[in-house]
């Protein structure tokens, strides 16, 4: 096994728990290692350490077990931007509390004109208004 290169108890502890995982998902699904290595393309040592939360593994193995195990999808919504609370409060706290208007801006938006071809279907798709009450 690797030398323990992870400074970190709390982070040892959480590989590990995610190699115990792995072993019960791959147990639950009735895959022997030498199937689940060969399906993966590792060797059955290297299935045996990626159980034991050896962090020398590689993310590849990694990504290769979850996909075996059909839950991939935990590996790439994993710290999605916009599941990430605390970097959302970050993002709502770093927000200005005023924006001021630059100087000349008049508070009024400029107006858009309409195209003037004369086409019904130019004033059908204009974004100025809708009498109809529909959005598309």
């Amino acid at each position: 096994m690797a030398v323990k290169s992870i400074k970190s108890l709390s982070a040892q502890r959480a590989i590990a728990s995610l190699g115990r995982n792995i072993k019960t998902a791959r147990t639950k699904r009735r895959i022997p290692v030498k199937e689940f290595a060969e399906r993966i393309g590792v060797s059955e040592r290297t299935v045996i350490r990626l159980e034991k939360g050896d962090e020398g593994v590689s993310l590849g193995t990694l990504g290769m077990a979850c996909l075996v195990l059909g839950e991939l999808d935990l590996i790439s919504g994993f710290l999605d931007p916009a599941a990430d609370d605390t970097g959302l409060l970050i993002d709502q706290k770093n927000l200005p509390k005023r924006i001021e208007r630059s100087r000349g801006a008049s508070s009024a938006s400029p107006k858009k004109e309409k195209p003037s071809h004369g086409d019904a279907d130019d004033d059908r798709h204009s974004d100025d208004h809708d009498d109809d009450g529909v959005a598309f």
